[in-house]
């Protein structure tokens, strides 16, 4: 029996998220962003996909990299505005049943005991379905904002990242043992304040003496996502992450990202096919190809180079304004998103130029779409499974609503047919959901079960 696709849909709280310029596309309602109607019409559309959740990506700062200053990213609407993306979570929770969310927070600039409980929270109200994409930042605006004057340095955010992960993990696992709450109406007892730890930690980066604000939530540790491909992000994920998310342009750098994460988990202890590991992808579908061809012709005469290059100058920590266009990129350290770079040059067989990137950012992106029928882009779909061991994707909208609309509408009966997608959701929690019954929280051989009271 094949096994079945993950798929999330990939968003953020923003006009401009990855395909850039779209938004100016008449159909296109991405302006709607700072509506809850917007959102729970994209939750809604999700679920009714069967799709296991939405994975909702954020940044602090601004992108100010491309020409030395942010103008291109306001113009183009480039992740700014940008609200905050934890808030939508109950909104969408609400008209929806069991779908995840995958919210990105940035452990740089936020205590662990406020984002403990803002997690805890959430896990309560969506009765178990969200987890945490762990990033350290890449922006040194956000840095600035965050009364900086640089952000650290790449390696250093993860071994803060570490200690972060490990008072986190107590606050969630070791303060509320599984009984303490007995909410005895009678007796006039909530919870024994002897099944509650203080939780005293006193590290490197981190100080603290509390117990957890929250009772233990249907999931206690949330689904614990990563993105960072680079060698110390990879390192880190395979320690901590339960979902990755790898973008390796190629499918043979993909499949060594999956076999080095998988080996590296491994290496820890745990079980390498208990990571699923999500690939980014793009979805231009039609009825057949060729109508499917003409729009992403359609979609293409909206699409922003500038706005493109001003979002990958910025993640690379690289101003591309600076090269030639046949001028080969070259890599060097910079404390921004080193797997991105990498991805261009260490990793790459061939050298990148500014003309190839710009030739690659076919919708404002520099992701080639997957462009078909829906036999078409289910094929491509498998043959990246098959050929990459990847586990699913996380899809990011081209103009929205109907991008995801299209893909649930198409795509996914014709991946149902074919017994590689499933035809309803399992019960539970998100981590249920993707581990299977009986595993609502984080299994014995992660690090994070360590620091479990009984």
């Amino acid at each position: 029996m094949a096994r079945h696709i993950r798929l999330n849909a990939f968003d953020m709280n923003c006009v401009g998220h990855i395909q850039h310029g779209l938004w100016t596309h008449p159909r296109d309602r991405s302006d709607e962003y700072n509506t809850l109607g917007y959102w729970q019409h994209l939750a809604r559309t999700a679920e009714r996909g069967l799709f296991d959740g939405i994975f909702l990506a954020d940044i602090l700062g601004v992108y100010d990299v491309y020409r030395g200053s942010a103008d291109a990213a306001i113009r183009n609407a480039v992740q700014i505005p940008l609200n905050d993306p934890t808030l939508l979570v109950p909104a969408m929770a609400a008209v929806t049943q069991h779908l995840g969310f995958g919210v990105t927070a940035n452990l740089t600039y936020e205590p662990p005991y406020l984002f403990a409980r803002r997690m805890s929270t959430l896990d309560h109200l969506t009765g178990g379905r969200v987890g945490w994409n762990i990033v350290t930042g890449y922006l040194d605006s956000a840095a600035r904002g965050l009364g900086l004057t640089v952000q650290p340095a790449h390696d250093s955010r993860y071994d803060v990242g570490d200690e972060y992960m490990e008072v986190v993990y107590k606050l969630w696992e070791g303060s509320w043992e599984a009984d303490a709450v007995l909410r005895d109406r009678a007796a006039r007892v909530f919870a024994r304040p002897e099944k509650l730890h203080r939780i005293v930690h006193q590290g490197r980066h981190f100080t603290l003496d509390a117990v957890h604000l929250s009772e233990p939530s249907p999931q206690r540790t949330p689904v614990l996502y990563q993105a960072g491909s680079s060698t110390r992000g990879r390192i880190f994920a395979a320690r901590h992450a339960e979902c990755v998310f790898v973008s390796g342009q190629t499918r043979a750098n993909t499949r060594g990202l999956v076999t080095d994460l998988r080996e590296r988990a491994a290496g820890f202890g745990r079980d390498p096919a208990g990571i699923t590991i999500f690939a980014g992808a793009t979805v231009v579908v039609a009825p057949t190809g060729a109508e499917a061809r003409d729009l992403l012709e359609e979609y293409r005469s909206y699409a922003s180079v500038e706005g493109a290059l001003a979002h990958f100058s910025s993640s690379t920590g690289v101003d591309f304004s600076r090269y030639d266009l046949d001028e080969p990129i070259q890599y060097r350290p910079t404390d921004a998103n080193v797997s991105a770079l990498e991805a261009i040059t260490t990793r790459s067989a061939e050298p990148w130029t500014l003309r190839r990137l710009i030739d690659q950012m076919v919708l404002g992106s520099r992701t080639r779409p997957i462009v078909g029928s829906p036999v078409e882009v289910a094929d491509e779909l498998q043959a990246w499974v098959a050929e990459t061991g990847v586990d699913g994707f996380n899809l990011s909208r081209t103009v929205t609503p109907e991008s995801l609309e299209a893909f649930v509408d198409l795509v996914v009966p014709e991946l149902q047919n074919r017994g590689v997608f499933k035809t309803e959701y399992a019960p539970g929690t998100l981590r249920e959901k993707l581990q299977g019954p009986g595993r609502a929280h984080l299994p014995a051989e992660h690090v994070g079960a360590s620091f479990r009271k009984v």
